[in-house]
């Protein structure tokens, strides 16, 4: 991630911005790993891989010139002049809450996502990744200020209530999640067809929230009033 990170700096391409705060976040990830702070490390680690591979693959797919998912090709697409918090914003919520079911069904068996007790441990985990994204906000916004000014009177006055916004809907959009990912492990077992039109249906709903983000205004309270996450159908998750 680092090695790919050089170029869009050089070229000062606006996905650095999401980019350098995910690398930021996977350190602090693999930091909290070495602490201690998960209940199985092991499987933590191989989830953090699965979910970082399918943003490197959609970046590199972009880069050479192909197009990539409907949410990332929303997220890379937008225009160059939104904030760079918007751009982070972009790629959270493309990465979140796409790529994110889909990496824990990757990383969970069917037959797992059956034993009430291994998911108990599981959730908590993946809890515990709330709680480390959240100790970041104010740290990642304060490397916004330095790249990108101060910003309007406005924007700063309402930055105490950004945080906690932003606190917030990363919780909200990850209960979100992991509900879809219990939604994609029910359609896989009804089959392959199965499991390509869900995901689809969560591509789509991904991609009109991250098109609703590129809005004018002030975007954190608009997620704070519309959410941030996306939830499949209630026959889906059923």
């Amino acid at each position: 991630m680092q090695a790919l990170l050089e170029p869009l700096q050089a070229a000062d391409d606006p996905r650095q911005y999401f980019h350098a705060t995910y690398l930021r976040t996977t350190i602090a990830a693999s930091q909290e790993i070495r602490r201690g702070g998960f209940l199985d490390a092991e499987w933590v680690e191989r989830w953090d891989v699965a979910f970082a591979g399918l943003y490197v693959d959609a970046l590199e797919t972009a880069t050479a010139g192909h197009l990539p998912s409907r949410p990332w090709q929303v997220a890379f697409g937008a225009a160059r002049e939104l904030p760079a918090l918007r751009h982070v914003l972009l790629g959270m919520n493309a990465h979140i809450n796409f790529d994110l079911p889909q990496a824990i069904v990757g990383v969970i068996s069917d037959s797992e996502f059956d034993d009430a007790v291994l998911m108990a441990r599981r959730e908590a985990d993946h809890e515990t990744i709330d709680r480390v994204l959240a100790a970041r906000v104010a740290a990642e916004e304060t490397e916004l200020v330095k790249i990108s000014g101060p910003g309007p009177l406005l924007d700063r006055m309402l930055r105490p209530l950004s945080r906690v916004g932003t606190q917030r809907f990363l919780r909200e959009s990850r209960k979100k999640v992991w509900a879809n990912a219990f939604a994609l492990s029910r359609a896989r077992r009804q089959g392959q067809d199965r499991y390509a039109a869900v995901l689809a249906e969560l591509e789509e709903l991904t991609a009109a929230k991250v098109a609703s983000l590129t809005a004018p205004g002030q975007v954190l309270l608009r997620l704070a009033t519309t959410g941030f996450g996306v939830r499949l159908r209630q026959d889906e998750l059923a």
